[in-house]
């Protein structure tokens, strides 16, 4: 991907050439103590809420910049302030302690119009784990999800603004709290937004069991572990189809939809 030319540097006031970083899917570039990336339908939005949010004793979140003329977006892309620290997977009980600031900090928002609007495969993938979206999919996805299918429940939460995707999106640094990057917003229920990280590290970060049971204290546990997993195999299998499904896939999800499933008996 090309990254930001000199109009954009010029639009958000900055004069270093664009670097990109590692991380971000390669999509993302630092200029100075500038980090640029493309922008979506919900930059204007975020750019907005975080530069509103009060500065917080148990999180960070990077504070977007404007343009020259004032606009959060500039010839198709947004500019945040550089936040310090590294991404670090294996502290995900801090990363969860982190996040539930975050969530009491934005909890009275209103829903985002772009919620109704947005269609790709992470967007239809969670709306088919809460069954506002039907979805068939491939025969091995099918087999897989089919017991979570099954021990689905209504529930009865409030959602809010949340982050949906957690673990490789806190960053750590000595002497400060962690930052909260790369915000995917939906609307559900904060307990669903920790089912997602926790589910994420047991699958693919090395976490234990163990992570589960220190967090099962939240609302509908087992039901949000099972919408979690339905959330995250819906979306492998409509971003990758059946060439999703590789030993290794399946058996990282196994174990997890076993401990899912033992919560929501």
């Amino acid at each position: 991907m090309d990254g930001p030319e000199e109009r954009v540097l010029a639009a958000f006031g900055l004069s270093e050439p664009a670097v990109r970083l590692a991380g971000g899917q390669g999509e993302t570039w630092r200029s100075g103590a500038v980090v640029l990336k493309r922008a979506d339908g919900e930059s204007a939005w975020r750019g907005d809420v975080l530069s509103a949010l009060p500065e917080a004793k148990d999180f960070r979140v990077p504070r977007p910049v404007r343009s020259a003329g004032g606009e959060w977006v500039a010839f198709g892309w947004e500019a945040n302030e550089l936040v310090v620290g590294a991404t670090d997977v294996r502290r995900q009980d801090e990363v969860l302690v982190a996040a539930a600031a975050f969530h009491e900090a934005v909890s009275g928002l209103p829903r985002p119009d772009f919620i109704d609007t947005r269609h790709d495969p992470w967007c239809d993938g969670d709306r088919v784990a809460w069954r506002e979206e039907a979805y068939d999919g491939t025969p091995a996805y099918a087999e897989l999800v089919r017991p979570l299918v099954d021990a689905w429940r209504p529930v009865e939460l409030v959602s809010q603004v949340v982050h949906g995707d957690l673990p490789g999106n806190v960053m750590f640094a000595d002497g400060l709290p962690p930052a909260i990057i790369d915000w995917p917003v939906y609307w559900r229920p904060t307990a669903w937004a920790s089912a997602v990280a926790v589910a994420d590290a047991l699958c693919w970060y090395g976490a234990e069991p163990a992570l589960a049971a220190r967090w099962a204290h939240l609302p509908e546990w087992g039901q949000m572990l099972i919408r979690a997993l339905i959330y995250r195999m819906t979306t492998d299998d409509l971003a990758g189809g059946a060439a999703t499904w590789t030993a290794a896939r399946r058996s990282g999800y196994a174990p997890v939809i076993a401990l899912a499933l033992s919560y929501a008996r």
